[in-house]
């Protein structure tokens, strides 16, 4: 069923005579949804008595209860529950999810969110321009209102420091914001540094968005570099990790996404942050919310409506924290006129909540889509009807018939520039560990709780690049992990304590064209197959919510002391302190690769 879709509603300028005529009651309405009491976000009030009109996908008025009296539309009974706006993501990864478009709307409307503004700079990492557009096709068949933030950070760092598949200059970019409409902003500009220390491309890139009239998204760590961020254009973050930044860059004018996301993982930063509003009394009214990343596993159970609640929990009120979850969002990217309320004209995107704020029931452009909390058939047509991406996405692991995954052995003493890994895994620690001669590796593993760390090139692009380093305090006890996401040229990162297993982990991510996966002893024990860029499956949503909970506890059971999103991102060379790509470990406040070994 390819109708359920953003385009299904038609543009207001189309129906503005329609609504005035249901409005004014002088035509009939196709839905009213009675006895509700309604979250305005405008108001910040919950209004007792109320019922919606709904015409044309549209709202066409909030009445008092009782108001409607005619026969012929369909009515739903809120039972005296809230009817609020659909909520709306303004920075989330769908590649993070592991699903496509299509699949990742299932979850999204189960957790009362109608409309996402996705970076899809992953995909863009892979496949370049031609990725994006896959994506934004596969957006468009979706059953969820789906914006682009144009990817900023193509690779993330200079050719000289990794190799990416993808390389999106200013030209690539600009050309994207001109061809696509959904295109509303530049993506989170990650490369903070650069842009501090006036890099020529990075600023070039700036210049595509910000003379096309575009808004710039930012993604920046250190109160050192926020007033040469604010500077440079960049006017939302969602990288504040504590109350004394986000003070500070809502007073340099940059919006504030607060993340909340599984305490266990690096994506909940919301109940510190937040205390710019709590503790030294900043408005709210230039703070939203959002997820940033889920895998499929998460995104069912803390979705967007669980970061409201956690903003609830942290002092915000209930009417405050839906507002930033849904207007707050729509404002910033300047659509607020078509969602985030419940005005005359905007699209019928409507939520139906328990006084906890959980989602019952959602509508999708007037049509429902979730009925007490379980999918209507309509939408497992919809779903089931998904975007079939390009051939070329399904082969882009391209490995050397031969790679050596481990370093040799050191027959002097040496000291090694080790990755100390620490909950939640963003940032890592930068360890020297002076290494005695030794027989064998395990002797090593054994003094100082090391293990292997391997990253392999797997665009094609290179000789076939594979860098070899040591991680500490990751606490692998048998085995190896891997995955093909390692952020954000997503080449494949390898952890392991013996080659044997750490060849077989890479063979299995070959032969799937992609995933995630743990090996004990020859045998791979878990696996999420991502054979799309080696990032999405091609399954619905819960499916691979099973297979990543199959993962989560081979994870675990093998002794992993970060989750595999935090490993994720070991290979991400633009946050402190030390990471390693297929080039080598970067240091990364200078910006410069620093050996494995050096001379005692």
């Amino acid at each position: 069923m390819g109708t359920l879709t953003r385009f299904s509603v038609k543009p207001l300028s189309t129906m503005t005579q329609r609504l005035a005529g249901v409005a004014s009651g002088r035509a009939e309405p196709d839905l009213v949804i009675r006895d509700a009491r309604v979250l305005s976000t405008y108001s910040e009030r919950v209004l007792p008595g109320r019922e919606v009109w709904v015409s044309g996908g549209r709202i066409a008025a909030v009445k008092p209860a009782g108001s409607y009296r005619g026969s012929s539309a369909k009515t739903y009974d809120a039972k005296g529950g809230i009817i609020a706006p659909g909520l709306v993501d303004p920075h989330i990864h769908i590649e993070s999810s592991m699903v496509t478009a299509c699949a990742y709307a299932e979850a999204a409307l189960l957790n009362g969110t109608t409309t996402i503004f996705c970076d899809s700079h992953e995909i863009g990492n892979v496949m370049d321009v031609a990725g994006i557009e896959a994506m934004l096709e596969d957006a468009r068949r979706a059953p969820l209102s789906i914006f682009l933030t144009v990817p900023s950070t193509v690779p993330a760092t200079s050719p000289q420091l990794e190799t990416a598949g993808g390389d999106l200059t200013a030209e690539k970019i600009g050309a994207l914001f001109d061809k696509w409409p959904e295109a509303l902003a530049l993506g989170e500009k990650m490369d903070f540094v650069q842009v501090a220390m006036g890099d020529e491309r990075s600023h070039a890139i700036l210049a595509a968005a910000l003379q096309r009239g575009r808004p710039v998204s930012g993604h920046v760590y250190g109160r050192e570099f926020v007033s040469a961020y604010a500077a440079s254009g960049v006017t939302d973050t969602h990288e504040a990790i504590d109350r004394d930044i986000a003070d500070d860059l809502l007073e340099a004018g940059i919006w504030l996404f607060l993340r909340g996301g599984p305490p266990t993982t690096p994506w909940h930063s919301l109940p510190q942050a937040i205390r710019t509003v709590t503790e030294l009394g900043a408005s709210h009214k230039r703070i939203a919310v959002c997820t940033d990343d889920r895998d499929a596993d998460d995104l069912l159970t803390f979705g967007l409506d669980w970061v409201v609640r956690e903003a609830v929990a942290a002092g915000m009120s209930p009417q405050e924290a839906w507002a930033m979850g849904s207007l707050h969002g729509a404002t910033r990217f300047g659509v607020e006129g078509e969602i985030g309320g419940m005005g005359g004209g905007r699209r019928a995107d409507l939520v139906l909540l328990d006084d906890s704020l959980k989602p019952l029931s959602t509508w999708y452009g007037g049509e429902l889509v979730v009925d007490d909390r379980k999918i209507t058939p309509q939408l497992d047509a919809a779903l089931s009807d998904r975007y079939r991406y390009p051939d070329a996405a399904y082969r882009t692991v391209k490995l050397p018939r031969q790679v050596k995954l481990t370093p040799d052995l050191p027959t002097e003493k040496v000291v090694a520039n080790t990755i100390r890994t620490e909950l939640p895994g963003i940032t890592l620690g930068h360890e020297k560990i002076t290494l005695e001669p030794a027989n064998d590796w395990q002797t090593h593993f054994d003094r100082h709780g090391l293990c292997f760390v391997t990253v392999v090139e797997r665009h094609g692009k290179s000789a076939g690049n594979v860098a070899h380093g040591l991680l500490s305090n990751f606490t692998l006890k048998r085995g190896a992990v891997a995955s093909s996401v390692g952020h954000d040229s997503h080449n494949i990162i390898i952890a392991g304590v013996n080659e044997a297993d750490m060849q077989v982990a890479l063979e299995a991510i070959e032969k799937t064209q992609g995933g995630v996966c743990v090996v004990v002893d020859g045998a791979v024990t878990a696996m999420v197959e991502l054979p799309i860029a080696g990032l999405l499956s091609d399954k619905r949503v819960t499916a691979v919510a099973d297979e990543v909970k199959a993962l989560k506890k081979e994870w675990e059971a093998a002794g992993c002391s970060i989750p595999y999103m935090g490993f994720n991102l070991i290979p991400l060379s633009v946050i402190p302190e030390i990471r390693i790509t297929d080039k080598g470990l970067v240091l990364v406040p200078q910006m410069e690769i620093v050996a494995p070994f050096e001379p005692a």
